[in-house]
């Protein structure tokens, strides 16, 4: 029994006495003095009445005191600041919790291998690849709470594809909450898709499929400077933004002006089983004017899902454009330790001043991909933003106890077709980008929490052709060696 809890018990304690010693004195009156008191015995009464006031005063006193003491103590304990760490990512926050600020790094380092033909043409795209080492990302950044309803993220990233980057703002954003809704401003990803919206921190392989990667590079992508807003219920998620240019373009006349859209639900869930279904769609209703007298290309394109080496090898090139849009489908299945999960693509672009004759381009592109964690987790679904992330790590990893980790082994196919009327007989209506259809296996590693391996192999093949209809395709081979460390 606390201290304020005993001394208000005996506060009650005393009352009832005096109000029964009063109750006494009452009955005997009401008996025509049946019992009748001599002066010195209800002096001795009233002095003893007297005692119980002044002990039941004395008592409320320590009560109030004890009171006082305690609000004193929550006070102060709200008031306190903490710092903590939990799973490896230093944290500072207020008492209350209307407080708190999150550190974070990220290190994605890639070695990879690609194995290619010799005596390649010298017109073939990429017929050198590099084999070598690439930082992919090298993150640093902060964000947290304040005022308990108002979120933000600062993150700074130095890793590069292909090289290694000077130091760029990767994302810095303010988000106000009010459940179930969500308003951000800023510059971050918007939330466009199954793949986009999956941590890269926490992915089945190192990038997003091609065709993911080509559609949100349209009005969406890292960076992009936007005002986005969300509604998230238990078994739904409807999202949409304004966006803009992206932090680190260059100087534009006038600057790119673009909508981006998601809805995505779970139709049917059980204990530990679900399936998700959703669509996203951007578009751009204003491309950036790139020249005074009025240029606006958009290019589709995208890396073979590494990189090691920053070149493209499928691109539609520079279509000078009024506007471009994409439409997506969403599709996964998760069962305990199995998971299936695919999107399709179609994108397509308005020509600017476009001639009768010709016509406006259109491009697709999907993937399959899949995961089987060997260990026996299942990979976190994401309520936040309805996409899949890394599994826990049951048992991590310390040989001394025979502990091995989180083991994943993952596969996934995926096209990107970005030709367009590529023997038409117009010339100017042809879009020859290439045909890029990639097999990809890999063995994913989760030591702990913070720390991930991972080991791909890519069988890539790339059908394209020139103006003058030569090859200029090839087909390779990759092996590529991830080592991550983020919290």
């Amino acid at each position: 029994m606390t201290k304020t809890q005993t001394v208000l018990r005996t506060a009650l304690i005393a009352g009832a006495s005096l109000l029964a010693l009063a109750g006494a004195a009452h009955a005997q009156a009401g008996q025509g003095g049946a019992a009748v008191q001599t002066p010195e015995q209800q002096q001795a009464r009233i002095e003893a009445l007297e005692a119980q006031l002044e002990a039941l005063s004395s008592q409320i006193a320590d009560l109030k005191a004890a009171t006082a003491a305690s609000l004193k103590d929550v006070r102060t304990a709200q008031a306190a600041t903490t710092v903590s760490v939990a799973n490896g990512k230093p944290t500072i926050a207020s008492g209350d919790g209307a407080f708190s600020a999150n550190i974070h790094a990220v290190m994605q380092l890639d070695a990879t291998w690609y194995n290619q033909d010799s005596g390649l043409p010298a017109s073939t795209v990429g017929r050198d690849l590099n084999s070598g080492t690439n930082f992919r990302r090298a993150r640093l950044g902060v964000d947290g709470k304040a005022f308990k309803n108002f979120e933000y993220g600062v993150l700074l990233d130095f890793g590069g594809s292909g090289v290694d980057g000077p130091g760029a703002l990767q994302e810095i954003y303010l988000q106000y909450n009010y459940a179930p809704f969500k308003v951000r401003v800023g510059a971050f990803a918007p939330n466009l898709g199954l793949e986009d919206a999956a941590s890269t921190n926490g992915s089945l392989f190192p990038e997003r499929a091609s065709g993911a990667e080509a559609a949100r590079g349209l009005a969406g992508a890292d960076r992009r400077i936007a005002l986005q807003g969300q509604a998230v219920g238990e078994r739904w998620i409807v999202s949409g933004a304004v966006t803009g240019a992206k932090t680190g373009d260059g100087a534009t006349f006038d600057e790119q002006l673009g909508y981006v859209g998601r809805v995505a639900f779970i139709p049917f869930k059980g204990h530990d089983w679900l399936t998700h279904v959703g669509v996203n769609t951007s578009r751009i209703v204003q491309p950036a004017q790139i020249a005074a007298a009025g240029a606006y290309p958009i290019t589709v394109e995208d890396r073979p899902e590494l990189r090691t080496d920053g070149t493209r090898l499928v691109s539609s090139g520079a279509i000078d454009s009024s506007g471009a849009r994409h439409y997506g489908f969403e599709l996964a299945a998760q069962k305990k330790n199995f998971l299936i999960q695919g999107e399709y693509f179609d994108i397509a672009l308005d020509r600017r001043n476009k001639p009768a004759n010709l016509t406006d381009p259109k491009f697709s592109g999907w993937y399959v991909e899949g995961g089987w964690v060997l260990t026996g987790e299942q990979r976190k679904y994401n309520p936040a933003n309805f996409a899949f992330d890394a599994p826990p790590v049951a048992n991590p990893f310390d040989p001394k106890t025979g502990q091995w980790g989180a083991w994943e082994l993952a596969a996934r196919y995926s096209v990107l077709d970005l030709n367009h009327h590529e023997y038409a007989t117009v010339a100017a209506d042809r879009v020859r980008g290439g045909l890029q259809e990639i097999a990809t296996v890999g063995l994913n590693w989760f030591p702990n929490s913070v720390t991930k391996f991972s080991l791909d192999y890519l069988d890539v093949d790339i059908d394209r052709r020139d103006a003058a209809g030569v090859q200029i395709g090839q087909s390779y081979k990759a092996v590529n060696l991830r080592s991550q460390y983020a919290f």
